[in-house]
Formats: C-alpha cells, sequence, structure tokens
C-alpha cells in the first residue's frame, strides 16, 4: 500500500490525495480549530484508510472530526461521505439542499454515475457507496455558516458546473475551498508563468451564464487563495479568474461549432478540446512530452465533451417548446 500523498498548507489545513484515478488528481481537505475537525470534500470511499492514517499523524481522534463537507455530489468528491460518517461518530455531513437527499439515499446518484462512466468503471472507480443516516445531515443554503471552534465557515451557493455546488469561504486562511467552481489546475502542468487552468464540464448540470455570475460573486469576496479539488492550493489572482472565463467561453464556443455534428458531436468537441488544451499548454510553456499531456488530460476531455454534449441537447429542448 502506498503511502497517502499530503501536503501542510498552514493556516490549519492539509491537503489529502484521495486516490481517486491516479496520483495528485483529486484532493480532500483537513481543515482543523482548536479542538475540532472538518473534511472539505470527500474522495472516494477506499480514501478513508489515507484519510485516517493522516490523523493519526496529526494526533487527531474521529470524534474530533465535527463535519464532513463534499462541496457537491459527485462522487469524486462525495463518494466517500458515508464512509466518513461512518468513521467519525461525531461527524454531521454539511451538503447542498439540492444534493442531501442523494447520499441518504445514494440509488438515483449510483444510476446516473453508471451512465456516466458505465458499470465497470463505476465498480473500479468509486466502490460501495455507502448512504447517510437523514438525522445527521445538515442543508446547507446560500449564506449558511458553520463555527468550527471559533473559525468561520460560510457556504456560497455556487451553480456552474453543478446546481447542487457549494463553495466554502475560510475566514482564517482567507481562502475558498471550491470544489470544481475554478477548474482544474494539476500542478504537472505549473510553469514559471502560474498554474496552468481549464474548466471542467462534466455531465449534467454546465450552465456558462450561471457560471460567470458565481465566479462574479466569488470574486467579490477578496479572497487570497484557492483550495482546488483538481488539485491542491493555487493563490486567487485577477489573471486566473481571467483564465478561467476564456476556458469556459472557448468550450462553449467549441460545442456550439459542432451543434449540428450529428453522431460525431460528442467525438468532435473531444478533438477540438484536446488540440486547445495541447496548444494552451504549449503556449504556457510547458515542457512535458504531448503524449504525457494527453495521457493526463484525457479523462477530462472525454467527461468534458460528454457534458458539453448534454447542453447542447439540453439548448435544443428548450428551442422545441
Amino acid at each position: 500500500m502506498r503511502e497517502t500523498w499530503r501536503q501542510d498548507l498552514g493556516e490549519g489545513i492539509t491537503c489529502i490525495d484521495t486516490g481517486y484515478v491516479r496520483p495528485r488528481l483529486a484532493a480532500c481537505y483537513l481543515v482543523e480549530a482548536g479542538d475540532q475537525a472538518a473534511f472539505i470534500d470527500c474522495g472516494i470511499p477506499r480514501s478513508l484508510p489515507g484519510v485516517l492514517e493522516v490523523l493519526r499523524e496529526r494526533g487527531i481522534a474521529a470524534e474530533q472530526v465535527a463535519y464532513v463537507v463534499p462541496t457537491h455530489v459527485h462522487l469524486d468528491h462525495a463518494g466517500g461521505a458515508g464512509a466518513m460518517m461512518r468513521a467519525f461518530p461525531q461527524a454531521r455531513l454539511v451538503v447542498h439542499p439540492r444534493g442531501a437527499r442523494h447520499l441518504i439515499d445514494p440509488s438515483k446518484l449510483i444510476a446516473g454515475v453508471k451512465a456516466v462512466y458505465g458499470e465497470a468503471a463505476y465498480r473500479d472507480n468509486f466502490g460501495e457507496l455507502v448512504p447517510v443516516a437523514a438525522d445527521r445531515v445538515i442543508e446547507a443554503p446560500d449564506g449558511f455558516a458553520l463555527d468550527l471552534d471559533g473559525r468561520r465557515l460560510t457556504f456560497y451557493d455556487s451553480p456552474g458546473h453543478a446546481r447542487h455546488h457549494f463553495c466554502v469561504h475560510d475566514d482564517r486562511s482567507q481562502g475558498i475551498f471550491t470544489g470544481d467552481t475554478f477548474g482544474l489546475s494539476y500542478r504537472e502542468f505549473d510553469t514559471s508563468k502560474g498554474p496552468f487552468l481549464f474548466a471542467t464540464t462534466t455531465p449534467v448540470q454546465f450552465d456558462p451564464d450561471a457560471w460567470y455570475r458565481t465566479l462574479d460573486r466569488l470574486l467579490a469576496l477578496g479572497a487570497r487563495r484557492l483550495y482546488l479539488t483538481h488539485f491542491s492550493s493555487v493563490e486567487l489572482t485577477q489573471s486566473l479568474a481571467s483564465r478561467l472565463r476564456e476556458s469556459i467561453g472557448a468550450f462553449v464556443e467549441i460545442a456550439l461549432a459542432e451543434e449540428a455534428s450529428g453522431e460525431m458531436r460528442r467525438r468532435n468537441i473531444a478533438e477540438r478540446m484536446r488540440a486547445l488544451l495541447l496548444e494552451g499548454l504549449q503556449a504556457h510553456g510547458c515542457e512535458l512530452p504531448e503524449s504525457e499531456c494527453e495521457s493526463l488530460l484525457a479523462p477530462d476531455i472525454d467527461l468534458n465533451a460528454q457534458g458539453l454534449d448534454v447542453w447542447l441537447s439540453g439548448r435544443e429542448g428548450e428551442t422545441k417548446t
């Protein structure tokens, strides 16, 4: 069993690799305050042993974990919620009101994930989902706040990537735990120009207009750092926010250009996205071989193309009605 990758980010925050798909693809965050702790995002069920390893290292008992907080119910973020709740007997699950029912009874969530990934990939990537008892669930609407032993965590409804998504502002670090709202930024792509960042349009609730409004609202908070699920912490700068807006816009343009492509639409969207991202990495100064870049990007390109295809189908349905 490989050692769990973790990184102390200061301000009582530890980034933990959840072991999803490949190293340094997905993280959860341990947040400490006084005698309490919380996890923001949960990984998948098999992430739990690594999480427990980090708690032992930090001298934190399972009973000190007060909250488990998935930013949204996509399974790379929330799949491990039930396993965590089973392991942390005093914890409450804090979840978006639109997502709570899916973690109490994950049957529809499982069916939706199988539709996207397929049965075999679902089993390989996610394993058994553990339901969460309803009386341990706190629904967190827009503006909801938690006191973690004097540390204020404020929740902001964040549609765009998904309608069941919130972001969490931490007053102590002046940072935002972003889930997927600030896109994907893998550390392998960092250069002297800083992080390389791009949007994630995973099925099925991509909404570019809502996403732009969400970004405007979050940027107005004046946060200094972003704690990304994919992956780790980056400084929040205006140029990074602009890069994300450009990525959303570019993906929308790709989708609209292929709107009438029929059965080839999803494949064509993926090919255009692949070319755009590889070109972007080259301009960013990335020195990894193109084959390695393609390997790192391939899962996201496939999911993004699926999401854009679903978005186009939704637009078509609106037009017909």
